[in-house]
């Protein structure tokens, strides 16, 4: 109980408004939906807020522990099993959501498995590396991290066959950034993420958009989102609805916006209010300025976990904070991407505002995990 008394603030605040603020907006952007669904106008706020509580219990649980306990060999591999199996199980038997089997439904809960293998690879990921360190220096990156890459490549795939770019692209993300941290030669890193870009962008994108707006794909979904990001307005009744009420939400709200609860497009017109285009609505409803303080509380958590993360002598401890740092901004980037038509849409949510158990549970344990090693680093600098 000692941690508690050096408790980052500088997490702890920031991710409780963006909490109780997400319970907010998840009862504002989901009260027309319950409705429709046959339940009540506040049935997502009593989830959302049981999420919350539960996740403040979970960031407790995370900040009071042990770390050497997620370093244990057994925990590590029983850990890993569950989330291999379960990405196993989902291409069988999951429930299948805007065109990806991502979910198992328990009672009245969907649990997506690849939200915490995020947390799962941060953990086992940051601890090979720190037990293979002298390896590396000793006998190169390659021969020393050709196998745990080679698993991570394994999870990666598996969540893209579900099929969910975002999660596998956010998955990637991170292994991509604690590998760099790691030792890896930055100059074939840059060559190989150039390449790739490009190789994406000039290649990939425009043969799959080619091959959907010839009616080769009209029924895969994934597809349809890539044609929707290119030209929004020309499918504006079909694939591009999600965009075009994005940019409407957006242009309504101006900079004060509209009165909190007064959205238009969640009134039926923008699918998925509650989750990938909540903060659509938030802006419509509460403006740009909201918005933009949103957004830059988001950016004192990560700014935070990644000076936690330079500051530590821990390789351990430091790659969990790049780790982290990188889930919290390349989800935030995508979901604002997503938004704002910079990028297709990957059904991604935005971090702590999002209606969803999953995400929330996996941002607390992650958070939970930075606020440890940050309150680690305190009492070391108060008691030396």
């Amino acid at each position: 109980m000692r941690k508690l008394k050096y408790l980052d603030y500088w997490l702890l605040v920031p991710y409780m408004i963006l909490s109780i603020f997400g319970i907010v907006m998840v009862y504002s952007a989901s009260a027309d939906i319950g409705t429709q669904n046959g339940g009540s106008p506040g049935s997502y706020l009593v989830k959302q807020a049981i999420y919350v509580v539960l996740g403040l219990m979970i960031l407790t649980v995370m900040v009071l522990m042990n770390l050497q306990k997620l370093r244990d060999k057994t925990v590590l591999k029983y850990a890993g099993y569950v989330a291999l199996g379960s990405l196993f199980l989902l291409l069988v038997m999951g429930q299948t959501i805007n065109g990806a089997a991502g979910w198992f439904h328990v009672g009245p809960v969907s649990i997506q498995p690849a939200e915490f293998v995020k947390f799962y690879l941060i953990i086992w990921l940051a601890n090979v590396i720190a037990q293979r360190q002298d390896r590396i220096q000793l006998e190169g990156w390659w021969v020393t991290m050709r196998q745990p890459l080679i698993i991570c490549c394994g999870i990666v795939g598996l969540i893209l066959l579900q099929p969910d770019l975002g999660g596998a692209t956010i998955n990637g993300a991170i292994i991509f950034v604690m590998i760099l941290a790691s030792g890896f030669n930055s100059r074939l890193a840059k060559t190989i993420f150039v390449g790739a870009f490009f190789i994406i962008v000039g290649v990939f994108f425009p043969i799959l958009i080619k091959i959907s707006e010839l009616g080769f794909a009209k029924n895969v979904y994934q597809l349809q989102r890539i044609v929707a990001f290119v030209n929004p307005f020309e499918h504006s009744q079909s694939v591009g609805q999600q965009l075009v009420n994005s940019y409407y939400a957006l242009s309504n709200g101006g900079i004060f916006g509209v009165g909190w609860g007064n959205s238009i497009q969640k009134t039926g017109y923008l699918p998925e209010p509650n989750t990938d285009f909540i903060m659509a609505i938030l802006a419509e409803e509460l403006g740009l300025i909201t918005a933009l303080a949103v957004i830059m509380l988001l950016f004192v958590i990560i700014l935070r976990t990644t000076l936690v993360g330079v500051r530590s002598n821990s390789t351990y401890q430091a790659l969990i904070c790049y780790g982290a740092a990188t889930y919290l901004t390349v989800q935030t980037l995508f979901n604002l991407g997503g938004v704002l038509g910079m990028l297709p849409i990957t059904g991604v949510t935005f971090p702590f505002i999002s209606y969803g158990g999953s995400s929330t549970w996996t941002l607390a344990l992650v958070l939970g995990l930075v606020m440890n090693i940050s309150a680690r680093q305190k009492r070391y600098r108060a008691t030396h």
